[in-house]
């Protein structure tokens, strides 16, 4: 009985180090002919039982937090976990006696199709997917509610999960890597409705390390860099403004943009007084749209938001992501469109961030002479990389669906789409030896990609009234892939397509 009550030393030791692949495999219900045994790890537990109905069978600590227990019976379809936490527990879980489902009995979140299209960087919505979700599940104890994780980390030896909730500082909560995806993924019943967490990286280097994760939808506010699980309730009330807009060209209609850097625009204000105060300043000098500087989430300030650490999170300094989605609808209902800098050419190296996520050079391109952005210190997406360019594509996807925004303005274009971009004689690879000059690097794919997801008539969802406008450094202007005459500053180029060509497209002559 000892020995089924304990994993095999080889996966008890990679368990406790927290790189295991399935720990699934070790915890939760696991049939042993007649019997049923049930583990648990929770290193701060004191005691912990295994409830069933009205039978309550306490289980043997094993050592590091390890319990277990066998059970007198099989087919086990439910239970819960009983487990005494001493007084002074320092973290969010509830002290003294704690009754919770086991996260660990449950299937995967994440179906073979979402998988298998996210492999080929085709999943619409993959935000869906990927990152954290509230979930409730029916089960014949009661419905369970918790959250599920799932984070993309294919070269990781082992992925846990960290939190208020944990104390930050264990390897009680690991994630199981799903097939060959590179998806790990766990449930967590009862998790904290707001509550924060990072994801603990094994690298493939050695390295450990505590990243935000790359699909939160929320964050807590710089400095701080934790990841929070979030929720929306919110109420449009620009049906309206969304009907009508499917029914416009935004290239033939006239614009008057207002540009606003939300932060130094009127200093100190929330998203909700943004409402009032943005929305009747830009009505009254009679502007048609406003462009908000980077609002997606990022550590450094002086950026105006132009180092994105969390592409899917609005910056928490001036509220919720409701709160956001709260200024978007006031200046729809005011008729006024809003356009957002979008920033898909390069992020930061902050090392809880996305940069050598699990200790491979993983969303940048493993090549430094394409893989990092000598003149800001980033790092360069790997575009040709079909994960990658799905998390992009699907980010401005999200922007769109998830906050009614109606355009992109994408920044730093000709970094993207030109190789020796600001590098010095040798510095640099061409992607076609012989055409040297040639855009490529992947960016043109994964643009052609994204422009048949927001609009046009090659996309099935039929997004219309989505505008683009993309920022292209003079120099790069001879030879513009669907890039048009220049209408802001000399630099920025509007179209509905970001694409190789678009023969009939109407340019824009300069003001």
């Amino acid at each position: 009985m000892a020995r089924q009550l304990a994993p095999a030393a080889a996966d008890l030791t990679r368990l406790l180090a927290g790189e295991h692949h399935d720990p699934h495999a070790i915890l939760g219900a696991h049939e042993y002919g007649e019997v049923t045994v049930v583990r648990v790890l929770r290193p701060r537990a004191r005691r912990a039982v295994v409830v069933v109905g009205t039978d309550r069978f306490p289980m043997r600590p094993l050592g590091s937090g390890l319990f277990a227990v066998a059970l007198p019976l099989t087919g086990l379809a439910d239970y819960r976990l009983e487990l005494h936490y001493p007084d002074a527990a320092a973290f969010a879980e509830p002290t003294g006696i704690h009754t919770v489902a086991d996260g660990y009995r449950f299937a995967p979140t994440l179906g073979e199709v979402d998988l298998h299209l996210f492999a080929e960087g085709r999943h619409e919505r993959l935000w869906d997917v990927l990152g954290a979700h509230r979930r409730t599940f029916t089960t014949a104890g009661g419905d369970v509610s918790g959250v599920s994780f799932a984070v993309w980390a294919p070269n990781a030896t082992g992925v846990g999960l960290i939190g208020d909730f944990n104390g930050w500082d264990s390897n009680d909560a690991p994630l199981r890597a799903l097939g060959s995806s590179g998806v790990w993924e766990v449930f967590w019943p009862d998790f904290p409705p707001d509550g924060l967490y990072k994801f603990r990286i094994h690298g493939a280097d050695g390295s450990v390390s505590d990243r935000a994760d790359p699909f939160a939808f929320a964050t807590e506010v710089p400095p701080r860099t934790a990841s929070r699980v979030t929720h929306s309730d919110y109420r449009w009330g620009d049906a309206d403004w969304m009907t009508q807009r499917a029914g416009r060209d935004p290239v033939a209609e006239p614009m008057s943009i207002y540009e606003v850097h939300l932060g130094s625009w009127r200093p100190g204000l929330s998203y909700r007084q943004l409402t009032v105060e943005l929305t009747e300043y830009v009505v009254q000098h009679g502007f048609t749209h406003v462009e908000l500087l980077p609002v997606a989430e990022h550590p450094f300030g002086g950026s105006w938001g132009y180092q994105v650490t969390s592409y899917y999170a609005p910056t928490a300094r001036f509220g919720t992501p409701d709160d956001f989605r709260a200024l978007v609808d006031a200046l729809h209902r005011a008729g006024i469109g809003v356009i957002v800098d979008w920033v898909p050419a390069h992020f930061p190296k902050d090392a809880w961030a996305l940069g050598r996520f699990d200790g491979t050079p993983l969303y940048e391109h493993a090549d430094p002479r394409r893989g990092e952005q000598l003149d800001w210190g980033t790092y360069v997406f790997d575009f040709g990389r079909p994960e990658v360019r799905n998390f992009l594509v699907a980010n401005a996807l999200y922007w769109l669906t998830e906050f009614h925004v109606d355009g992109l303005r994408v920044d730093a274009v000709a970094s993207m789409l030109y190789l020796d971009y600001s590098r010095p004689e040798g510095g640099w690879t061409p992607q076609h030896p012989r055409r040297p000059g040639e855009p490529g690097g992947g960016a043109v794919p994964a643009g052609a990609q994204r422009d048949r997801a927001p609009g046009g008539a090659r996309n099935r969802d039929h997004r219309r009234g989505i505008d683009l406008l993309a920022r292209c450094h003079p120099r790069y202007q001879p030879w513009r892939p669907g890039l048009f005459d220049e209408v802001e500053h000399g630099l920025d180029a509007r179209h509905a397509v970001l694409s190789r060509s678009r023969p009939g497209a109407p340019l824009l002559s300069p003001p």
